[in-house]
């Protein structure tokens, strides 16, 4: 037997089985499946109960050959008696199996019942099969008349038994292309959702950027207005007299370390032989590396000292040099220009900080805040593009795998119906 929907072989095609083109949308494929899933359900169960009703009456023949065997004697008087107590054990396994394991089958009302129904079949074409293979010498030796008519039987049960464990089968299989389809059509629309949710969050992202835009321009309008104004030209102006007068440091600098530099190596040897308090060891450490930081007319007299033991050190001995008459030289000397170099830091810094102040009091009190929002607005600017490239993104792939999960319906509905279907995803 053949279920009426199963692909029917070659030579059984005629024109009139051409598949129908058929659009559809995407919505009522559900109640597509369903209808035709219910419809095979019925075509099932009727082909599987019109099975069962042709096997039942072979149950009922077992059973009569079973009745029929136990009260023929098999003419086992007329045999070896050694060889009778053979045939007389396999009648009666023979017997009892049909008795205790031959039943009739369950009626057929529901997919339950037709499982039942494989499975009792199954289990007697087992148990028959276990006893006649074992006793199949006794049965076909001493009852010949028997073997064919249970042979025969026994072929048409087990290929009805075939034919509906094939038919459960099929069902099956159409059962599961019905959940893939479903699980298909789930995923588009959990898509077709993430779809929407991406679109909204890309116009969020868009109307932050546009409102970040605005309050971008708002704020390089406020810092052209400032640059463009005449406060802001002399800021400029007297910004760049200051970083100009800035340079004049090194020159000062150049001099000064020129001078130490005669006398750092006795100076540096005396750093770390000094028994000087903390603020002239202070002192002493910044004129070994800078020592126009520490040049003022405060800390002359420190300095005065600091030099004048670094003589003592080189005269005791304690403090080792090449030439300690030239050493002796270069400390008097740069003791003698010590004020003039104390004098130049001091007009340097005091006229630097003069137009630092100057610079400071002209420059726009605002000015930084908005450069800062300006930063800050641009970099969140830059974010929201970025976020709403990202979600077009996400959508784009999101719109990659809709078509191949309607293409993957299309064809699991082509094995599910004879129509050929296009899936809509909408009526425009």
């Amino acid at each position: 037997m053949v279920f009426g929907w199963v692909k029917k072989k070659e030579e059984e095609k005629s024109i009139e089985e051409i598949p129908q083109n058929k659009e559809i949308l995407l919505a009522d494929v559900p109640k597509i499946i369903s209808k035709i899933g219910e419809l095979r359900k019925s075509q099932t169960l009727n082909e599987i109960n019109g099975l069962r009703n042709s096997t039942e009456p072979l149950i009922k023949d077992l059973i009569k050959i079973g009745n029929a065997l136990e009260k023929d004697n098999l003419n086992i008087d007329d045999i070896d008696k050694h060889l009778a107590i053979i045939v007389v054990r396999g009648k009666k396994q023979v017997i009892d199996m049909i008795k205790k394991d031959v039943i009739s089958l369950p009626k057929i009302s529901s997919f339950d019942d037709a499982e039942k129904l494989n499975s009792v079949l199954s289990l007697i074409l087992k148990k028959v099969g276990d006893v006649l293979g074992r006793q199949t010498r006794v049965i076909h030796i001493f009852a010949k008349k028997y073997a064919s008519q249970l042979k025969e039987n026994l072929e048409v049960m087990n290929a009805n038994r075939s034919e509906i464990n094939k038919i459960l089968k099929n069902y099956d299989s159409t059962k599961s292309l019905s959940d893939e389809i479903n699980d298909a059509i789930k995923q588009i629309k959990n898509l077709s959702n993430l779809h929407e949710e991406k679109l909204q969050k890309i116009t969020d992202a868009n109307e932050n950027a546009k409102s970040t835009q605005e309050k971008i321009n708002d704020i390089q309008n406020s810092i052209d207005h400032i640059k463009s104004s005449e406060d802001y030209k002399k800021y400029l102006d007297l910004k760049n007299t200051l970083n100009k007068f800035a340079t004049q440091k090194s020159k000062i600098k150049d001099q000064i370390n020129t001078q130490f530099t005669k006398i750092s190596r006795p100076l540096s040897r005396y750093e770390y032989a000094s028994s000087l308090d903390k603020d002239e060891k202070n002192i002493l450490s910044i004129l070994v590396t800078e020592p126009f930081d520490v040049l003022s007319f405060d800390n002359k007299d420190s300095i005065i000292v600091i030099l004048e033991n670094v003589r003592k050190g080189v005269s005791s001995g304690s403090i080792s040099v090449k030439d300690v008459d030239k050493t002796f030289s270069q400390i008097t000397e740069l003791e003698e220009s010590l004020d003039g170099f104390i004098k130049q830091v001091l007009e340097y810094n005091e006229k630097y900080q003069e137009m630092k102040n100057n610079v400071n009091f002209l420059m726009p009190d605002n000015l930084g805040s908005l450069e800062d929002d300006l930063e800050k607005n641009t970099l969140l600017f830059d974010e929201y593009r970025l976020k709403s490239k990202t979600f077009q993104d996400e959508i784009d792939e999101i719109d990659s795998k809709i078509p191949e999960l309607v293409s993957k319906i299309e064809q699991k509905l082509r094995q599910f119906s004879n129509t050929r279907y296009t899936v809509l995803l909408s009526q425009n």
